[in-house]
């Protein structure tokens, strides 16, 4: 169960300047340096993988329809949900590869959340300067996450990781901005595929994990 959480834990990277056709788009580079199709090698860990990834995106568009609705105590709620979960994630890999990592990957996702409020407040208040620099923000945290997980992780490539957290923001950019619109119809569509790409960076990244730890994975 404890690597199962690593697992988890290492992965998320969690939530990058793209539009919404970007976030459509196929990913260019695999992230694995194998296929990244989903396997039954170690399902549980698939499972669990999955789990924190749709975790992650329920926080934050929980926090973006508080923000939309001018809701406080909502959004509060939202945000600490997601910085526990952060903290969570950073103390599963403190817990199998140090303090120092562990507070490394705790920073990582602290820029990632940290750029996704920052991007949801500039697009409520309308502000396309702080929307801008949020997008640059996010873009070079997923730098330093796809550098991250790939330094961790032989099997995994740099280009893909970093690929598919692109499109997670591409995500994060088009649902947030659909959100403040009102628009719930294209909201709706965004969201599906944001949970459906969310299984898919969820996938690639355990088939690495459990090639690279094949019997913890089980």
């Amino acid at each position: 169960m404890k690597m199962l959480t690593m697992a988890c834990a290492i992965a998320l990277g969690l939530s990058l300047v793209a539009a919404a056709p970007l976030a459509q788009a196929q990913d260019t580079h695999p992230a694995t340096t194998q296929s990244a199709a989903a396997t039954t090698v170690a399902p549980k860990l698939h499972a669990a993988m999955r789990a924190l990834w749709q975790g992650h995106i329920d926080h934050t568009r929980a926090y973006a329809v508080a923000v939309q609705a001018g809701d406080k105590a909502a959004q509060a709620k939202a945000a600490d949900a997601t910085v526990a979960n952060a903290k969570d994630i950073a103390n599963a890999v403190a817990g199998f590869y140090g303090e120092a990592a562990g507070k490394g990957i705790l920073d990582l996702l602290a820029g990632h959340w940290s750029g996704v409020k920052a991007m949801t407040d500039a697009q409520k208040a309308g502000n396309t300067a702080a929307h801008d620099k949020a997008m640059q923000d996010l873009t070079t945290n997923a730098d330093a996450i796809a550098k991250f997980l790939a330094g961790a992780n032989p099997n995994l490539t740099e280009d893909g990781v970093r690929g598919l957290l692109i499109r997670h923001i591409g995500d994060h950019e088009a649902q947030i901005s659909q959100l403040m619109r009102g628009d719930s119809k294209g909201e709706a569509t965004t969201w599906t595929h944001m949970q459906a790409h969310m299984n898919t960076l969820a996938d690639a990244l355990s088939d690495a994990i459990a090639k690279q730890f094949p019997d913890k994975a089980q």
